[in-house]
């Protein structure tokens, strides 16, 4: 995956994300599975700090659904 798609994933990522909840129809194990394969793409700080904020995300969506 290369530096444009990874920031367009990110992009869209932090939109979906932004948006969801534990409760949604598509659940929250895919979007972990798109957020950590942009993770393990993603080469620059930056990159790597947005998906970080992605994961943290997700954790907090999956302990309220608890």
């Amino acid at each position: 995956m290369g530096h444009c798609q990874v920031e367009q994933d990110l992009e869209h990522l932090e939109r979906i994300v932004a948006r969801i909840s534990a409760g949604d129809r598509i659940p929250l194990s895919y979007w972990r599975k798109r957020v950590n394969a942009v993770l393990a793409a993603a080469r620059l700080p930056s990159q790597v700090e947005r998906a970080k904020k992605l994961v943290n995300a997700l954790d907090l969506l999956e302990l309220s659904a608890q």
